[in-house]
């Protein structure tokens, strides 16, 4: 649908200009060396699914004040509301990955380290920018102001509204025109999972977010998806090629995080990193922050 696609490549067309972050473990920082890749993970899985969560509550709520202001289809928009509910869960599959502006948060040590065993990867833009291009994926800005969401939520309830309108017909049996409905949500299905995959809850505005996100896909088989141990249940992701032209991934720099054996921590993650082929161009620094055994 012509309004919400030009939406969402308005939302897509900000670029980073700083170095972009990934906060992960040392095994994390082991894997994605020696693969060459990243993992971006099914955004449905992301938090446990808080992320889509949020924007199904956002499309609740908009559906509810419409629906209480008389002002609606409230047939059309209760069904809507419904089947977002049940989307989250069982649509198409999009999958993102992670990356901070900043790439030296306390919190974010904690939220994406192990205690001592911490790493923040800085990338160029432009080169994730081409990684990105070269595979299909998509780099988005996370948006977390209130107001700001809720006025994108408002053009795609309207652009559902618009769409479900076109298709009234009075003759139409409540079956025949819940199946109508249907057709409008599926034809918004694409770009609303991309919108989602940006919108974040306003408490976690200091994370200062970009996310890469793949293409839509609507089976399993279109690229080959694998899966991790996530805290309670299987975690699907799928690569993302992080290969320079030389093979190793270019990195532009690293933070060290908290750790009490500063030194030879630090010693050995350069050594690691040049058998890999890996030299930051501007180098390597330690988090600074004082390590504390959780």
């Amino acid at each position: 649908m012509q309004e919400i696609e030009t939406l969402t490549r308005v939302l897509y067309a900000d670029t980073p200009q700083s170095t972009l972050y990934h906060y992960t473990t040392f095994s994390g920082l082991l894997g994605i060396v020696q693969s060459r890749t990243l993992w971006a993970s099914d955004i449905r899985y992301m938090n446990d699914s808080a992320e889509l969560r949020h924007t199904a509550d956002l499309i609740a709520a908009e559906v509810r004040e419409r629906i209480e202001d008389g002002r609606a289809n409230s047939s059309l928009l209760s069904q809507f509301a419904d089947w977002v509910a049940h989307w989250i869960t069982s649509g198409h599959m999009l999958f993102g990955a992670s990356f901070r502006s900043h790439g030296n948060l306390l919190s974010q040590w904690r939220g994406y380290s192990l205690p001592g065993k911490g790493v923040s990867l800085g990338f160029c833009p432009e080169y994730i920018l081409r990684c990105a291009a070269r595979q299909g994926f998509m780099i988005g800005k996370c948006i977390y102001e209130p107001a700001r969401q809720q006025n994108l939520i408002g053009q795609v309830v309207d652009a559902v509204e618009r769409l479900g309108g076109t298709r009234e017909d009075e003759s139409l049996s409540a079956v025949e025109r819940s199946a109508l409905y249907r057709e409008s949500f599926a034809a918004v299905e694409t770009d609303l999972l991309r919108i989602a995959a940006i919108l974040k809850h306003p408490s976690f505005r200091e994370e200062k977010e970009w996310r890469i996100v793949s293409p839509v896909l609507t089976r399993s088989g279109e690229i080959p998806i694998r899966f991790r141990e996530g805290h309670d249940m299987l975690v699907p992701y799928i690569e993302f090629d992080l290969a320079g032209e030389g093979g190793a991934p270019v990195m532009d720099h690293l933070y060290l995080g908290p750790t009490e054996n500063m030194n030879i921590s630090m010693n050995s993650l350069q050594m690691f990193l040049e058998q890999s082929g890996i030299v930051p161009k501007r180098g390597i620094d330690y988090c600074r922050i004082p390590f504390r055994q959780r």
